[in-house]
């Protein structure tokens, strides 16, 4: 008998863009604003490129996943960058082997 597998919670956002002052502190001022725990973050500059992952908790959010994923990525537009935010689920999903 399989128990029934509990709903995660977790999402996964990642940002890229030419590297600029404030790109991190935008993001999580944003994601407080919001309720959204960041659980893990791990970010980097390859040449003059900023690139970013982060795993967050939207259990306590105020917003749907699909309104945060349509806000983060139209503001992040508006400042040079691409930010993707995909449940944790489609993401394993889509990077299995």
């Amino acid at each position: 008998m399989t128990m029934p597998r509990e709903e995660s919670n977790h999402a996964i956002i990642t940002v890229i863009g030419r590297d600029q002052i404030g790109i991190i502190a935008w993001v999580s001022g944003r994601l407080a604003e919001y309720h959204v725990n960041i659980l893990d973050i791990s970010q980097t500059i390859l040449n003059e490129f900023f690139t970013m992952i982060m795993v967050v908790d939207l259990e306590p959010s105020t917003l749907k996943l699909d309104v945060l994923a349509s806000t983060l990525e139209q503001e992040g537009d508006n400042k040079g960058l691409q930010v993707k935010v995909q449940h944790e689920d489609v993401f394993k999903f889509m990077h299995r082997i």
